[in-house]
């Protein structure tokens, strides 16, 4: 089977904290990459941050901050050592000033783009990465609403504006030569510095792990089909392809692929599923491909293991009889006993004195209270740039 022959389980979809990366762009197995993705939502719904930003070494997240926390924090614990005890302090200073400069660029673009509603979304992405022959590449770009809004051409070193709104932001930032030269420093040199620093740090953590997989069966809910299940799991980096084969064929279109989800000790683990008809005499095999593999790892179906559907049915009508005579037991033992202790109840009622106690209604006054939204005038407007030197944020007076 040839790479690339089955669907990708890689479906990744917004979850929060997470909710800028979506498909991870940029950045493969044989390119070390060193990304970071800033989301401002202006409003957001319950349980998701205003402001959220990650940051990436290839596909494994190392640092994470949001405005609930305000603290950025290591995803790793090998992330600790590569960095001094500083770091963590600078950095939250850093992206609290980012946070501060989303929200007021966010009520800015709403102007921009004469817009009504508060349902938006400001993206920041940036990062690098390295070739196999040691050539560098790097991005950096804004979006809006889903789409791009503008982005820093490294060849010809300038912004360029996407939408008729971002003209304005791409005059004042081309028109300012030092914003210009920290952007390109950063992307050609800081960025990639930055990079080998963890890509050394990170060694092991980093390193390829092959995946394992099991296969198991269960009846399906309607039709009398059983549901054929592929778990893969402890494999490291995150892009894989699962597919199952039907007499060695593959079969994109029946197989069901799961989220690529994280195991928690810096592996991936994802389940990809087909639904047969178990009477049938195909051979049924789950067939796993990633970059850790010199060949496919191929898991077959063992159809002998599987109950043949007499001995499930004729098991299924045992355990409701079982049930049934157990419900109708307890029925009649509680039946007995409670005419039993009636009996007890009524001569012992005139012994026993009634208490009552007074109930008083408690009634709890809650007071909501909604502070004013401070919203900047549009033309003070202030745009928080990263100082990519890992220092405080700098900060531009200007119109957005």
């Amino acid at each position: 089977m040839t790479a690339g022959a089955g669907p990708r389980c890689s479906r990744t979809g917004r979850d929060g904290t997470d909710r800028a990366v979506q498909d991870l762009p940029r950045g493969t197995a044989s390119s070390p990459s060193y990304r970071h993705f800033y989301t401002g939502v202006l409003d957001p719904s319950p349980g998701v941050p205003a402001f959220t930003a990650v940051s990436y070494v290839n596909d494994q997240k190392i640092l994470h901050y949001d405005s609930e926390t305000r603290r950025e924090e290591p995803r790793g614990d090998w992330v600790q050592g590569a960095v001094d005890p500083d770091f963590w302090e600078r950095e939250t200073r850093s992206l609290r000033g980012w946070q501060r400069g989303f929200e007021g660029n966010q009520v800015t673009l709403r102007h921009r783009y004469n817009q009504t509603d508060w349902s938006h979304t400001l993206q920041f992405m940036y990062g690098c990465e390295l070739g196999e022959d040691n050539s560098t590449e790097g991005y950096m770009q804004f979006g809006y609403d889903g789409e791009d809004f503008i982005s820093y051409d490294l060849r010809t070193h300038t912004w360029v504006a996407v939408p008729t709104e971002a003209r304005v932001t791409q005059s004042r930032w081309n028109g300012d030569k030092n914003l210009l030269l920290i952007v390109r420093a950063y992307l050609e040199w800081k960025c990639i510095e930055w990079l080998r620093k963890y890509l050394q740090h990170g060694k092991a953590a980093l390193q390829s792990k092959s995946p394992m997989s099991q296969v198991s069966d269960r009846p399906s809910s309607w039709a009398r089909l059983t549901t054929l299940s592929c778990q893969v799991h402890g494999f490291y980096p995150k892009n894989i392809s699962v597919v199952w084969l039907k007499n060695g064929v593959a079969q994109p279109q029946e197989t069901s692929c799961s989220e690529v989800l994280p195991s928690g000790d810096g592996t991936y683990q994802t389940w990809a599923t087909i639904e047969i008809d178990p009477n049938s005499n195909h051979n049924y095999t789950c067939c796993v491909e990633h970059v850790s593999l010199g060949a496919d790892l191929r898991v077959a179906w063992d159809k002998s293991r599987q109950k043949p559907e007499s001995s499930l049915n004729l098991a299924l009508i045992i355990t409701i009889v079982l049930v049934i005579i157990a419900a109708m037991s307890t029925a009649i033992y509680f039946l007995r006993s409670n005419r039993s202790s009636s009996t007890r109840f009524k001569a012992q009622r005139s012994l026993v004195r009634p208490m009552t106690t007074p109930v008083r209604p408690v009634e709890e006054e809650r007071q909501i209270t909604e502070e004013p939204m401070l919203i900047q005038p549009f033309q003070k407007t202030c745009f928080y740039c990263l100082d990519f030197a890992k220092q405080s944020p700098l900060l531009w007076d200007r119109t957005y």
